[in-house]
């Protein structure tokens, strides 16, 4: 069982809102933090450990400075996500850009910033050796290469079936990539993998940490090549629903370990580096989207209208994911009711919860009257950052619980002003 917290009391809520109304976000960096020990300490086993955030996951500087502190490094896939991890200074090889139909100028950008680059195809291997960089051509000293297993290894439904899957290159390309990276005169070789999205099972991770350190020895045997690290990637889920059990740490390191001691050692490539890029097992379960109560409409189902939307929150209607929800002030009322919690896109699947027992919940009597918080938990992960505009809707702020007990907003929120900010509004008065 996972217990859902909020780290504000309705007190302390109403006290906020005056400051910044809602919607918003509010991320907890002492949570955050002491996570992100537990990971370090549990994978401490290996000396050689590094993990790389998932900047998609939660993109804003604070936080990755925040996890910089903690000896974090960052996983790119993009220009804008390269930019955001050198603002929190994780540069060099402590940003990973692994990225799929890159342009050149993001390849570019890559190289610039030293980051460590993931080919996704055996085609770009000559792509990336004839991208322009000042001072530089040919192909960087280290270079990795991105493993999709095909029908050798399961899926699951967020991420889908690895050979129906764009990324990555196929065994038989690893091999010859290495080969002829190795000709290129490539030094420094690495490994990567991406093959599930939210995996709670233990026994999955080890199993896809096994494969990649069989793998490893085929490459030294096949092409020659000694990898200095394998990327066991992302895809550690949290437990959404109460019912469901967080991933233990130690017990996932401990059968990772294992797995290298039967496969990785025994072949004389020990030592050998480790390292991951999650994000949603870093910061989800630290993150809130906090709103308001608002309407409520009775026709076939109950509906809860919230000033938030699908525009700051996308999992439930892009997924059909579940999040949990409570009602502060409200933790120990019955579930007494029956309610569809809706925002205000027209959108029919504009739903955070669907035929959800709660407490009942108090609407605004009117424009000048607030309704109840609603505070939809595991939302510090592919939240805010799924945003968009559709409607025209302005993505809410984001906010930091500092370990001091203060909070800082960390990002504002959106307004007409930015909507518009891209638009040739002085040509439109010429235009016919």
């Amino acid at each position: 069982m996972s217990v859902k917290h909020f780290p504000l009391s309705k007190a302390e809520l109403e006290k906020l809102a005056e400051r910044y109304p809602t919607p918003f976000y509010v991320y907890d960096e002492k949570g955050i933090v002491e996570n992100a020990r537990r990971i370090k300490a549990a994978f401490s086993v290996f000396p050689g450990y590094k993990q790389h955030f998932a900047v998609k996951a939660l993109p804003n500087p604070y936080i990755l400075k925040i996890l910089a502190a903690e000896g974090f490094g960052a996983d790119c896939s993009s220009h804008t996500e390269l930019l955001l991890a050198e603002m929190a200074g994780m540069e060099g090889e402590d940003a990973m850009f692994t990225s799929n139909e890159t342009p050149a100028r993001e390849y570019e950008a890559a190289r610039k910033l030293g980051a460590v680059i993931n080919l996704d195809d055996f085609s770009h291997i000559e792509f990336l050796e004839k991208t322009a960089v000042p001072q530089e051509r040919g192909l960087p000293e280290l270079v990795s290469f991105r493993y999709n297993p095909g029908p050798l290894k399961e899926g699951n439904a967020i991420i889908g079936k690895p050979e129906e899957a764009k990324y990555g290159l196929t065994r038989e390309q690893i091999i010859r990539g290495f080969s002829l990276l190795k000709e290129k005169g490539v030094k420094r070789f690495a490994l990567h993998t991406m093959v599930a999205s939210n995996e709670l099972s233990i026994p999955y991770h080890i199993e896809t940490a096994r494969m990649l350190f069989e793998l490893t020895v085929e490459i030294k045997n096949k092409a020659g090549v000694r990898l200095e690290f394998v990327n066991l990637g992302g895809g550690v889920g949290i437990p959404y629903r109460p019912d469901q059990e967080a991933v233990d740490y130690q017990t996932l390191a401990a059968g990772i370990k294992k797995a290298y001691d039967e496969i990785v050692t025994p072949a004389g490539l020990d030592p050998l580096g480790i390292r991951t890029e999650w994000g949603r097992v870093i910061t989800g379960p630290y993150g809130w989207l906090v709103a308001r109560a608002v309407h409520k409409k009775e026709i076939y189902r109950n509906y809860i209208g919230l000033d938030a939307c699908m525009a700051d929150l996308m999992r439930p209607a892009l997924y059909g994911a579940y999040h949990h929800i409570t009602i502060p002030g409200k933790e120990n009322a019955p579930l007494a009711e029956t309610y569809d919690v809706v925002g205000s896109l027209c959108e029919n699947n504009d739903k955070f919860a669907v035929q959800r027992r709660l407490p009942k919940i108090d609407v605004a009597a009117d424009g000048n009257t607030a309704g109840d918080f609603v505070v939809i938990h595991d939302a510090g992960a592919h939240g805010r950052a799924m945003g968009f505009n559709y409607n025209g809707k302005f993505r809410c702020g984001e906010l930091l619980l500092r370990r001091d007990g203060s909070i800082v907003q960390i990002r504002r929120p959106e307004t007409a002003e930015d909507y518009f900010a891209t638009l040739d509004l002085p040509g439109l008065k010429h235009f016919n």
